[in-house]
């Protein structure tokens, strides 16, 4: 029986792509591929993600690519704007739960400093009650050694929690220690699995009234 639910953060709850701002200010859809994939690539953000220094990540970058200087700039200093807002559904998803008394942990790729600026602009990230963020502890999905470190934190039983990443190698390295886990594709799916899986009941029906005031956050009112 599942009794806590885990949730990743970005792309499940939160939209966050580094396209949303480099589309307003760059009309070539190939260059910012081309940055994205050869720049500020994936790989170089998870450095970030594991709490490396912007200074030091920042560094290694304008050494071998002093021509893209003020869009690596760009990168930490226009980060806010690289999001699209709450996934609300997903929001919804996540307070029905909580009022259904499930007990809601996050597990999240993102780093340090950047998290404490969402916490205050997403204020229903305050919803968890517990959360490993890997750039605070220095490790990140998929190292098995995260998904340790928040059972361990929170005297959590594998068979008894239920995970939520939309990384599929995040979900398999999850499955390895035990843990009941679902790739997210979209709310509606996400609601599918945890009516299978017993946590919510087909046809539920929720408005969020116990956390009325709580907001997605990002100017957004539909929680307040």
């Amino acid at each position: 029986m599942i009794k806590n639910v885990i949730f990743d953060i970005g792309a499940v709850l939160v939209d966050w792509n580094p396209r949303y701002y480099y589309r307003t200010v760059i009309k070539d859809d190939a260059e910012i591929e081309k940055f994205l994939n050869e720049v500020c690539t994936f790989e170089w953000n998870h450095t970030l993600d594991l709490g490396r220094p912007w200074e030091d990540a920042r560094a290694e970058l304008i050494a071998k690519f002093p021509q893209y200087e003020t869009m690596i700039d760009a990168y930490w200093h226009n980060w806010l704007d690289m999001f699209s807002g709450p996934i609300h559904e997903s929001v919804d998803i996540l307070m029905d739960i909580k009022r259904r008394g499930y007990p809601v942990y996050a597990l999240s790729n993102w780093n340090d400093v950047t998290f404490q600026t969402a916490l205050k602009e997403f204020p229903f990230l305050r919803l968890f009650d517990g959360r490993i963020v890997s750039g605070e502890v220095k490790l990140a999905k998929p190292d098995q050694r995260i998904y340790q470190l928040l059972l361990d934190t929170y005297q959590l039983n594998p068979r008894e929690s239920l995970f939520i990443d939309d990384r599929l190698e995040n979900v398999e390295a999850a499955r390895l220690l035990g843990i009941e886990s679902v790739q997210f594709v979209s709310p509606r799916q996400l609601e599918r699995d945890l009516i299978d899986y017993g946590i919510i009941p087909a046809g539920h029906d929720d408005d969020g009234e116990d956390f009325a005031g709580t907001g997605c956050g990002a100017g957004c009112t539909c929680h307040s």
